[in-house]
């Protein structure tokens, strides 16, 4: 079979290229950035994706690159009161099978790019950048800036801002959601004690949230602000902001926000706006698919964004194992549509209950709700590797 062409080397790309590998499937990865790397942001690994990176040979790489944390935590913005707990650490192993991981993006980034040229050297191609494709009975050609490449079909793992999808489901934005997100990382040890952490904790509060969580066995403490804001601001996570803003984002925020924004280098502070599209029922066209980003964006608000592409990565390996294209990538796509549409569902509906103003009624939300029981049931337990793909 011809290879498998994928357009994007990030993480959801090279998930998909190392299990197709694994598979005995060959494939050729399309990058257009001039070198391999990934931006200073943290990423948790959930029990429903570190199956995956198990089922890769890279779990145990996983954990030793990043952190484990004890618990999950979603706490009041200003005094810090826990409103629910999702035990993490050796609990949730045992109960899952896999660890809770928080690792830097860079650190899987690279332990993927590892992976996948242990399996084929040459997979990767840099420098080219993906405008099309055509999908024909017999095979798909991706158009590349260095032109055409003929493969057995096209996967289309180019983020938010896909070329694949505009082809195939029209150019359209995706929209402004009203809010922006400040990241910032700070080594552990120029905190004070009191504010040294090993849990993953939400921090809500009127129009606005926190996530804060360890990286690289806990010498850094990662920082990502969520905020309200009017209009349309910067619309790249790399545009560092003045420092000045986001403190001000934040004032009257518990004593550990005010301490990590307090220790965060001035000129590494960056904020961007976040944007979405409404689920779609198709991201399929013959021979050429979507994952990840490219076929739902989902905002941040579940931590499951990059965990939905490494599901859709294993996934889709397992429905072209052996299978006839077409066919295949149609499988794929019935397999995943309801679950991601409903953890894209899920992830915008946190915004309101993490946002809202009124401190009575977000502690009345979160008392009625039992977050472990929740995402336990659903969310953490789904194994890509082993799920039934149905017919």
């Amino acid at each position: 079979m011809a290879p498998v062409l994928i357009a994007g080397a990030g993480i959801g790309g090279l998930t998909a290229a190392a299990c197709l590998l694994q598979a005995g499937i060959d494939v050729q990865v399309f990058e257009q950035a001039p070198a391999l790397g990934e931006v200073g942001a943290g990423i948790q690994i959930s029990a429903n994706a570190g199956r995956v990176y198990r089922h890769l040979g890279l779990m145990e790489a996983v954990r030793a690159a990043g952190a484990v944390p004890a618990l999950y935590r979603f706490r009041m913005f200003d005094t810090g009161e826990v409103l629910q707990t999702i035990p993490l650490g050796a609990g949730y192993e045992a109960r899952h099978g896999v660890p809770y991981v928080t690792i830097h993006r860079a650190d899987l980034h690279a332990l993927l790019v590892d992976r996948v040229r242990s399996l084929k050297p040459d997979a990767i191609r840099l420098g080219v950048g993906v405008q099309g494709y055509e999908s024909g009975p017999d095979g798909a050609v991706l158009q590349t800036s260095q032109g055409p490449v003929a493969g057995s079909a096209v996967i289309g793992a180019d983020g938010v801002r896909s070329a694949i999808r505009a082809q195939m489901l029209g150019n359209t934005p995706a929209e402004y959601t009203g809010d922006c997100v400040w990241r910032a990382m700070v080594p552990t040890a120029d905190l004070p004690p009191e504010h040294q952490t090993d849990c993953v904790d939400i921090w809500v509060g009127p129009h606005r949230h926190a996530v804060t969580y360890p990286l690289r066995g806990g010498a850094l403490t990662n920082f990502v602000g969520c905020v309200e804001y009017d209009g349309l601001p910067e619309d790249s996570w790399t545009t560092a902001r003045p420092w000045a803003e986001m403190q001000a984002d934040f004032t009257g925020w518990h004593p550990m926000i005010g301490a990590l924004i307090d220790h965060a280098a001035r000129d590494q502070c960056y904020r961007w706006s976040l944007r979405i599209r409404p689920p779609v029922d198709n991201w399929t066209d013959g021979r050429v698919t979507l994952l990840g980003d490219a076929a739902h964006p989902t905002l941040p608000y579940m931590a499951q964004g990059a965990a939905m592409a490494v599901e859709d990565a294993v996934v889709l390996a397992r429905c072209l194992d052996g299978a006839e294209v077409p066919g295949a990538l149609a499988r794929y796509q019935q397999a995943r549509l309801a679950r991601t549409s409903r953890i894209v569902t899920e992830s915008t509906a946190n915004r309101a209950l993490f946002h809202q103003p009124d401190r009575d009624r977000l502690q009345a939300a979160f008392a009625a709700r039992d977050m472990n029981a929740e995402r336990t049931a659903w969310l953490f337990s789904y194994d890509p590797v082993s799920v039934d793909l149905g017919a």
